[in-house]
């Protein structure tokens, strides 16, 4: 019992090096799984939902986006591997990852701001990616311990919808995971799956930072009337029921979709407008949890 508690204490966690991981009465969490790899992070952020179509990808560039604008050295890992968006989004579409030394370079967007995607591989973009959960993990761990990432202060991992492959590896693999932001929109059938995504991450012992409501009123630009085309509160409400903080709500704005297609991150052009003040603002609660 004494040997089994002395190892217990001593435990990093990094189960291939220890021989007490394949004994009976080990209960350490990370029995079995593969050891975390090394790369140099302060907080990584996991970004994900329980459906598609409400707006994680846009949510995850530009919650970046002001991370970076704010000072920190942030990376953007685009683990939706069949549907790989972010290049597209952050101006980058086309360009490809180079090889420098015995590591890969990110691409630069600015000089705080980089990012990795299954896109910068591909023949173009309309190449399908048709890969099995095995291939996927091998290229999440080079996407982590083979880019030359340099010193960061975040990595944001956009993650595809579901609770798939893409989701359990990077839990596995990555360190400092401080915890997942779930994105939703305010209508039942979105926050009900968002509630899946939620309890999905729970499961794996990582805390959810909070929940996102996207698309959340429009304000008419003519009138100025806020109209709930989704409705309103069901973000807040799924984080309330869930026991989660509740980030805040981002209205749908036409130029945030226009900025996207430009490939230009909207935090970066409409400053000061509803859609503008709520990213940051949703910013400022992720940090604040964050970082304390």
């Amino acid at each position: 019992m004494a040997q089994s508690t002395d190892a217990q204490e001593k435990c990093d966690g990094n189960c291939s090096t220890c021989p007490s991981a394949q004994k009976e009465g080990c209960d350490s969490p990370q029995k079995g799984l593969p050891p975390k790899v090394k790369i140099d992070v302060k907080h990584v952020i996991l970004v994900l939902s329980g459906k598609g179509g409400v707006g994680k990808t846009t949510v995850s560039v530009n919650l970046a986006s002001a991370l970076a604008n704010h000072g920190k050295n942030v990376g953007i890992l685009d683990l939706d591997i069949h549907g790989p968006n972010i290049p597209k989004m952050v101006g980058a579409e086309g360009q490809k990852l180079m090889v420098m030394g015995n590591k890969i370079e990110p691409i630069h967007i600015t000089g705080n701001l980089s990012v990795v995607s299954m896109e910068f591989l591909l023949p173009d973009a309309d190449t399908p990616v048709i890969w099995r959960g095995p291939m996927k993990m091998s290229a999440i761990k080079q996407f982590l311990e083979d880019v030359n990432w340099g010193s960061l202060d975040y990595l944001v991992v956009d993650l595809p919808p579901g609770t798939g492959d893409e989701a359990l590896t990077i839990v596995q693999l990555a360190p400092n995971i401080k915890g997942a932001v779930i994105v939703t929109t305010p209508q039942e059938v979105s926050t009900m799956d968002s509630k899946k995504a939620a309890k999905f991450i729970e499961k794996l012992d990582i805390p959810v930072i909070g929940v996102i409501e996207n698309m959340s009123g429009f304000i008419c630009p003519d009138c100025g009337k806020e109209i709930d085309i989704f409705g309103k509160g069901g973000g807040k409400k799924a984080a309330e029921e869930l026991g989660v903080p509740y980030l805040g709500a981002i209205p749908i704005d036409p130029t945030m979709r226009e900025a996207g297609d430009e490939g230009r991150p909207f935090i970066n052009l409409h400053a000061n407008s509803p859609a503008w003040k709520a990213i940051d603002a949703v910013m400022e609660n992720l940090v604040k949890i964050v970082e304390g």
